[in-house]
């Protein structure tokens, strides 16, 4: 049997260097595919090192750069959605890490899942925009969708073995980012530079300001909800300052499974790259006690408004959840351009909320239109 097969859908960001750094360790693994967006010199780099077969810039005149750089090399490069498409689809592709940002990732999933590609998911909005026709066609044509987040792979890892067993609840763990324990009074007056510090991990801008408001958990909520079929009813979140619980699975009877280790990508991307085995993945070790003690809290809804309505967009489910998605997307540009406070997020996300008609099951035609639609109306709210 030869090595697996990768795809591998935003090579060039914080997971996919991870992964590609993992699969360079155990050399069992080929790479097939890459994508990436406007950053030539690392995918050159990386065509080096790991010899795919194609690559994909999203940005139509880097992947012009990258084919002058390539000439007279054996590698196909491509462009824009259907370049993503292509590399979600490319031949004889075992596994397709998903590990895009934004809405762009929702129709190379669809692509991966019918072409009968499993796939490790690291993207957000496939689920929270499109988690009700993603996952019920992932069990139709019999894919594995394995979850890349920590918290979601933590989950993943508890009910392996148990997938038999009622889950009671589900424990989803939040660092509570750098304003945890703050009032709403003391979170009015929060900056840019305090909001990007982050506690615990090191993340790109955008995914550290959705912590500091704890929309990155609510988005978290409404993944769980579709990847392991909870009412959000039973989804908890339970703040842990210390980043050690990644999240745990609460059975029937009253069992509770969690899964520990230090913070660290590392673990739960090579956790699904090589699933069902695992290997070693660079990450420290956990050693209890110098860890002395872990901290649970339960997160105030009233400070942090964000998570609260992303709990309010799931329970209503249909296009809810992605027009908050939208609209925080927007919001966090916004704040990281200066044109707004921290705490107007949540108000602008309520606003395209309450502006928006519902509906119930949106087609991804639906979906992918809202995008501009949310984002204008927005734009609007700000002349």
């Amino acid at each position: 049997m030869g090595n697996k097969r990768i795809s591998i859908l935003g090579s060039t960001g914080s997971i996919g260097t991870q992964a590609l750094d993992i699969i360079d360790l155990n050399k069992d693994m080929d790479v097939a595919a890459l994508t990436g967006n406007r950053n030539v010199p690392l995918m050159l780099e990386q065509i080096k090192r790991f010899s795919p077969e194609m690559v994909c810039m999203y940005d139509s005149d880097a992947a012009m750069h990258l084919k002058e750089l390539t000439a007279g090399k054996k590698i196909k490069i491509t462009s824009g959605m259907e370049g993503l498409i292509e590399a979600a689809e490319w031949k004889d592709t075992d596994l397709v890490l998903s590990a895009v940002v934004g809405m762009v990732g929702i129709e190379p999933a669809i692509h991966a899942i019918n072409a009968g590609r499993d796939i490790a998911l690291a993207n957000k909005e496939t689920l929270v925009a499109a988690g009700h026709l993603i996952m019920p066609l992932a069990k139709e044509k019999g894919v594995a969708v394995i979850p890349v987040d920590s918290e979601h792979s933590a989950i993943f890892q508890c009910i392996r073995g148990n997938e038999d067993n009622a889950i009671k609840s589900i424990i989803l763990t939040a660092s509570g980012g750098p304003f945890r324990g703050y009032t709403k009074d003391r979170i009015k007056d929060v900056t840019i530079e305090m909001a990007l510090s982050h506690p615990n991990w090191s993340m790109g801008k955008k995914v550290t300001i959705d912590s500091a408001t704890m929309v990155n958990k609510g988005l978290e909520v409404m993944e769980a909800r579709w990847l392991f079929d909870v009412d959000p009813d039973r989804i908890r979140v339970h703040v842990h300052p210390q980043s050690i619980v990644h999240s745990a699975v609460e059975f029937e009877d009253n069992a509770v499974m969690a899964q520990m280790g230090v913070p660290d990508m590392r673990v739960p991307i090579s956790y699904a790259l090589y699933y069902p085995k695992r290997r070693y993945a660079l990450a420290g070790a956990l050693d209890l006690f110098k860890a002395e003690h872990l901290d649970f809290y339960e997160p105030d809804l009233s400070v942090f408004k964000g998570l609260k309505l992303s709990y309010d967009a799931i329970k209503r489910g249909g296009n809810m959840p992605c027009i908050l998605n939208i609209a925080n997307e927007r919001a966090v540009e916004l704040f990281l351009n200066k044109k707004i406070g921290f705490t107007d997020i949540p108000g602008i996300i309520e606003d395209a909320m309450d502006h928006f008609p519902y509906s119930s099951d949106p087609s991804l035609k639906e979906i992918l239109e809202i995008k501009d639609k949310v984002t204008e109306y927005i734009n609007d709210l700000q002349e």
